[in-house]
């Protein structure tokens, strides 16, 4: 028997030794355990490279993310505990909070009660770009309206966030005559401006064309493009920046508003700018959007990025930096691991789904590893340029945008990093039949699934078709989806439905009948029953595991005898095998004879050799199978081909029994020919 037959294939070590050629016998329980002692180093190795992933993926993820459009609930984005993400902190989310109730929820009573959210229509823009938004960037006076005259054309928001040069405001608009107007009403109608694209993009000047804020002013092809309510947009149009004045500010507003800067045209207008917390070493970059559709009226989101750009500051920050180190580290002797394997196993290689999560991470790591290079070289260089100049806007939204991109991929691979654990302990009974229940269920819930999608698409169209133009949560089908799985869990408004008396409880009490009582009942039935299956199938195989909790108890009897607190002879595991083999014996020496000794052996004489034949012949049984190993999946193949090979026996049986019908009818008949 070769030592990698009886070792799980996942092990390393042993799955290189599978191909070589042994000529010696190993006994099965030291397979076992040498299987078992494998595992749980490679185990202990990997979850050392776990948490010096978690410290350097998060000290490489200092960004905290808060994106709201007007609809959506408040996000909260609390990070996680330090231990798990060493660089993010509350303080993010906290930062992001006082931003969004100060630029967002708060209304000003010079405005008309106007804040950013209840924005409807062009005047309610410019009532809030002249009064919350001028009030909330800048902070010149104390609360009992003392002048801070050290702070002169500086602004700290809140008094501790540090307004990093001037705050930027930009529109995107499209040309007239970009849609089709019907041949009807084209008298009556001469112009039409259609919903934003590239392709209906005005890029002419307008208004008074000798100031800059009247000019197209392009964009770089790397800028990212923005994701709003109802389009999606590019960076670039007609800029202008606010003056490092209060009063300066207001007066230029004031006249872009007298001279229609904003026009019928205009889809869009973003007003960007960043600040600096000193006191958390935090930049915080602010994006508020207002959307003007085709429809009229206008909609509302925002963006609100804290990033961590000035990295390493403390002592903290220079453990995540040796950590960030051992990542590297780790990544490079996986490649190198990989690399010999697929030279050794070529193809077969590429067979283990391990293997191809092996793959993925190490991709996803070295991007992260080049990004990480890349975003420390890019922010030394920004540093440098932009905020020299104080009366310019420093670009800090490109760096946060693709923060949140690498944010997202990094998120990938930690998750599929906790997922490889489970390669590790699949030496547990119960873990192997947990993953057989999955993979001997799977060709039924591939089965289940097209039927569960096939029914549940046909309800997102007829709840999008039906309910689509009155409720929100089915006004496009991406919503019906997500509003169709609330409906599953129970969180959903029944009332919005009453648009349509008469088909909208028809589809809620047969969409949860099908769906919530059929469909997900029969998938928990597939899950179920196979699970008895591979459970009863485990439970005929011999019990013959090296657990864990035996290797912890030889481990400590060897460190007994070693420290000369217990002698060799009384190890567990040979007590145990004594007790098996002999009598148990009070005490006494049983290589010694007692008194009775001469009687017992006259009485043991008196059996018959057949009995004594039998013995032998049952104890040389018992140590060959003491010697053999069955595992689950030998098994399980074993009694999947003798299923086959019954049902084959049936379908014979049943033909002969057909052949021999037909042989005796024909044989009646002939016999009734003949008379």
């Amino acid at each position: 028997m070769e030592p990698a037959v009886a070792v799980r294939r996942g092990s390393r070590v042993f799955t290189l030794l599978s191909s070589l050629p042994v000529a010696t016998t190993v006994p099965v329980s030291y397979s076992k355990e040498a299987e078992l002692k494998t595992t749980l180093v490679e185990l202990l190795i990997y979850i050392t490279f776990l948490a010096t992933l978690s410290f350097s993926k998060s000290a490489a993820v200092p960004c905290g993310f808060c994106s709201l459009s007007r609809t959506a609930a408040l996000t909260s984005c609390r990070p996680s505990f330090p231990v798990t993400f060493g660089m993010v902190s509350t303080n993010m989310y906290y930062l992001n909070k006082v931003m969004e109730d100060l630029f967002v929820e708060q209304p000003y009573s010079d405005s008309d009660g106007i804040n950013f959210r209840s924005i409807r229509s062009h005047a309610d823009f410019w009532k809030f770009a002249e009064g919350p938004l001028l009030d909330g960037l800048y902070w010149n006076t104390w609360y009992d309206n003392r002048t801070m005259t050290d702070l002169e054309n500086t602004s700290y928001i809140f008094y501790e966030n540090l307004l990093l040069g001037v705050a930027q405001i930009r529109q995107l608009k499209v040309r007239n005559n970009t849609c089709t107007i019907y041949p009807y009403f084209q008298p009556f109608l001469k112009s039409c401006y259609s919903h934003y694209s590239y392709q209906a993009e005005d890029k002419s000047d307008f208004g008074l064309e000798n100031e800059s804020e009247w000019k197209y002013v392009s964009a770089s092809s790397f800028s990212p493009w923005y994701w709003g309510s109802v389009g999606f947009y590019r960076s670039g149009g007609f800029i202008f920046t606010l003056p490092r004045s209060k009063q300066e500010s207001m007066e230029k507003l004031a006249f872009l508003r007298k001279n229609g800067w904003i026009t019928r045209g205009t889809r869009a207008v973003f007003i960007d700018f960043s600040t600096f917390n000193a006191n958390i070493n935090l930049f915080c970059v602010v994006r508020l959007v207002v959307e003007f559709p085709a429809t009229g009226g206008a909609l509302t989101s925002f963006q609100i990025h804290s990033v961590k750009l000035l990295r390493y500051v403390s002592y903290y920050d220079y453990f995540l930096a040796s950590c960030e180190v051992a990542f590297c580290l780790f990544i490079v002797t996986f490649i190198i691991q990989e690399a010999i394997e697929i030279t050794k196993l070529k193809m077969k290689y590429f067979r283990s789904a391990w293997n191809w999560l092996d793959m993925l991470l190490i991709m996803v790591s070295i991007l992260a590893i080049c990004f990480n290079i890349y975003r420390t070289i890019e922010v030394s260089l920004l540093m440098e340029d932009l905020l020299s100049n104080a009366h310019v806007y420093p670009d800090f939204y490109f760096l946060a945008f693709w923060q949140v991109i690498y944010d997202n991929m990094i998120a990938v691979n930690v998750f599929f990093a906790w997922i490889k654990i489970f390669k590790y302990v699949s030496f547990s009974k119960t873990m192997t039949q947990l993953s057989s229940t999955l993979s001997r269920c799977a060709k039924d819930i591939i089965g289940f699934a097209i039927m569960f999608f096939t029914i549940f698409f046909a309800y997102a169209q007829f709840s999008h078709l039906v309910f689509g133009s009155q409720v929100n949560d089915f006004s496009t089908l991406q919503n019906c989806i997500f509003s169709q799985f609330r409906i599953v869990l129970g969180d959903f408004n029944f009332e919005s439905l009453e648009v349509n008396s008469i088909l909208g409880p028809i589809y809620y009490i047969s969409f949860v009948f099908f769906v919530f009582f059929v469909l997900l009942n029969m998938f928990l039935a597939i899950i179920n029953d196979t699970y008895s299956e591979v459970k009863a199938d485990f439970a005929v195989i011999p019990n013959q595991e090296f657990h864990i909790t035996d290797l912890f108890r030889q481990s400590y009897n060897k460190a007994l005898v070693k420290l000369k607190l217990r002698k060799p002879d009384t190890d567990l595991g040979d007590e145990n095998l004594e007790s098996k083999e002999f009598p148990p014996t009070k005490g006494k020496d049983i290589s010694k004879p007692s008194k009775g000794g001469s009687a017992h052996e006259k009485r043991h004489s008196k059996l018959p050799k057949l009995q004594k034949g039998k013995e032998s012949l049952h104890h040389s049984d018992s140590v060959a199978a003491s010697q053999s190993s069955v595992f689950p999946e030998e098994f399980q193949r074993l009694l999947r081909r003798t299923s086959e090979l019954e049902k084959e026996l049936n379908n014979a049986n049943a033909k002969l029994s057909r052949i021999m019908k037909s042989m005796q009818q024909l044989k009646d008949a002939s016999g009734k020919t003949a008379q």
